[in-house]
């Protein structure tokens, strides 16, 4: 027996709206299979679980499409396609409808679909119904056993459109589909808001590490000129734990900063950190405060060398794939300049050339010894990460509330449909 949804509307008059029926998806669309002939478009759509069906230039920064497209399906505004491959989250892979572009080319590993002429489904209710993966364990019970081969699920087209649709009537799939969208509207400004944030954050940093903008000391005084130094001249390098296996690893005596931890922070954050087993012998792989923690091996060339600095006394340890720096001297460095500074525009540009590698780049500590960046006064190194550290705050209470609106949307998503 089918459970109701847990939220529902009612009708204009008060009025509670029908039951739901039980449609099969062929039912109410129709397959897809126009081929680009004579390459009508150039636009290599790819889907996103998060983003949707999007440009390939825009999305991967180049187009992993073949040169002709004329074999491709030709997808239309407002046409729907099935991505069989599953990522993190999305272990059914991902239905997107085409919103961004009036039509483009996708290859015909996509399951591709548009609504039938008269059927009483509003589009935008499907569009969010599929957002909803309510449709999950439909496809969960028509994968082949065994169910993935390279990276897709083995489902197969004629059994993807027997799958079943919960259907409300179309006033109340309007409702939904309106609160949705209202909603969708909200998340949108808030990630063009994160985005301008930290679109500005790159500008003055930009300003700021190129000295075309200089802060005055309190006095109104100029600060004495930047000295060129390099990380081999001021501290050393220190290597992360190593032939550890999986069995070492969240569970133990120590905590360790992840590969990801200083991937993803300018600042490695204590939240993000497992549990290691580890011995006396490691002790030289603990983090200090004001320590820069570069990643060591990338599959690509922006990744490698990225670089998070420890601001606590707790003295964990690196872990594998990373490498730490410790300056020999913290008496007139500013840690938190140092973090902004190994992440501005011009030191990631000279970081990214000494990546070696061709499927995996890698990346050793007298390459990195090489590197020079500029300093100033720690007075003025306190004032640039106050600045920066300002806009952060911004960033992450915008990033906050985008996330308040998405965990809105996703409990409604769960709430709404059946």
């Amino acid at each position: 027996m089918m459970v109701a949804p847990k939220l529902r509307f009612k009708a204009d008059n008060g009025s509670e709206f029908p039951a739901w029926e039980k449609k099969t998806l062929g039912d109410i669309v129709e397959r897809v299979t126009r081929k680009n002939r004579d390459n009508q478009t150039d636009v290599p759509l790819t889907i996103s679980s998060l983003d949707g069906l999007v440009d390939q230039r825009d999305y991967f920064k180049k187009t992993v499409a073949s040169k002709d497209m004329s074999g491709y399906f030709l997808l239309q505004n407002g046409e729907f396609a099935y991505n069989k491959s599953y990522s993190v989250g999305f272990d059914y892979g991902s239905i997107k409808r085409l919103d961004k572009c009036p039509c483009g080319a996708l290859s015909t590993l996509y399951i591709c679909f548009g609504l039938k002429p008269n059927v009483d489904i509003d589009s935008d209710y499907l569009t969010h119904y599929f957002d909803s993966q309510k449709w999950n364990s439909e496809v969960a019970a028509i994968c082949a056993e065994g169910a993935r081969n390279h990276g897709l699920l083995n489902v197969s087209t004629s059994d993807f459109f027997d799958i079943n649709i919960m259907s409300p009537s179309l006033p109340e799939q309007r409702k939904i589909a309106d609160l949705l969208s209202a909603v969708d509207a909200v998340i949108a400004a808030q990630q063009t808001e994160v985005d301008a944030w930290e679109q500005r954050k790159k500008g003055v940093m930009q300003k700021l590490f190129s000295q075309e903008v200089r802060f005055r000391a309190d006095d109104g005084s100029d600060f004495p000129d930047w000295e060129e130094k390099t990380l081999g001249e001021e501290g050393q390098f220190y290597g992360g734990l190593s032939g550890k296996g999986k069995d070492d690893f969240d569970c133990g005596n120590g905590r360790f900063v992840t590969y990801m931890n200083v991937y993803k922070n300018t600042f490695a954050s204590r939240d993000a950190m497992g549990r290691v087993k580890v011995g006396d012998t490691e002790k030289q792989n603990k983090v200090r405060y004001g320590d820069i923690l570069f990643t060591q091996s990338s599959e690509t060339v922006d990744e490698v060398g990225l670089s998070s600095v420890y601001l606590y006394n707790d003295e964990p340890y690196l872990n594998s794939f990373c490498m730490g720096y410790r300056f020999n001297n913290l008496d007139n460095v500013c840690p938190e300049f140092i973090g902004y500074c190994m992440r501005s525009n011009e030191i990631r540009k000279s970081i990214m050339l000494m990546g070696q590698g061709i499927s995996r780049i890698n990346l050793g500590a007298k390459r990195l010894a090489t590197v020079k960046y500029k300093i100033p006064s720690l007075s003025e190194q306190r004032k640039i990460a106050d600045c920066l550290a300002s806009m952060d705050e911004v960033i992450q209470k915008s990033k906050g509330e985008l996330a308040k609106w998405q965990e809105l949307k996703k409990g409604l998503l769960q709430q709404m449909f059946m």
